[in-house]
């Protein structure tokens, strides 16, 4: 049986604060250690610095946008093996697919169902190196 990468550490980067309190108590509730920031640019500076094992990311941010933000975490040497979860109202094919080819990890609709969200961080574990 492959073996399982356990995610501790979870940054949450979205420009909505009542999304991130939301994502924050929920996820904080299920034993994770969460940080939360509401600019994508201090979201991609945390990244780098600390490395979390994910990212749950919305895609769009003024500045920084979600896609840019993955694709610059995973352009760079030390967060390339940061999970990213990418959350949008987006959901064309389109949409999905730039998501995947800047290099997310999963792709999840909102308005969020958290059940699916806890899932998808079970699946990203399960297929964890």
């Amino acid at each position: 049986m492959p073996e399982t990468k356990k995610i501790k550490k979870v940054l949450i980067v979205d420009d909505d604060p009542v999304m991130v309190k939301m994502l924050e108590s929920r996820l904080k509730a299920n034993g994770y250690e969460v940080s939360a920031v509401t600019e994508a640019t201090d979201g991609l500076q945390i990244a780098m610095d600390t490395l979390p094992d994910l990212v749950i990311l919305d895609v769009m941010m003024p500045i920084i946008n979600g896609y840019n933000f993955c694709r610059l975490l995973k352009a760079d040497e030390k967060g390339k093996n940061v999970a990213i979860i990418l959350l949008t109202s987006r959901n064309e094919i389109e949409d999905i697919k730039t998501g995947f080819e800047m290099g997310a990890d999963a792709y999840l609709t909102k308005p969020i169902n958290i059940d699916k969200l806890l899932d998808t961080i079970k699946v990203i574990e399960s297929k964890a190196e």
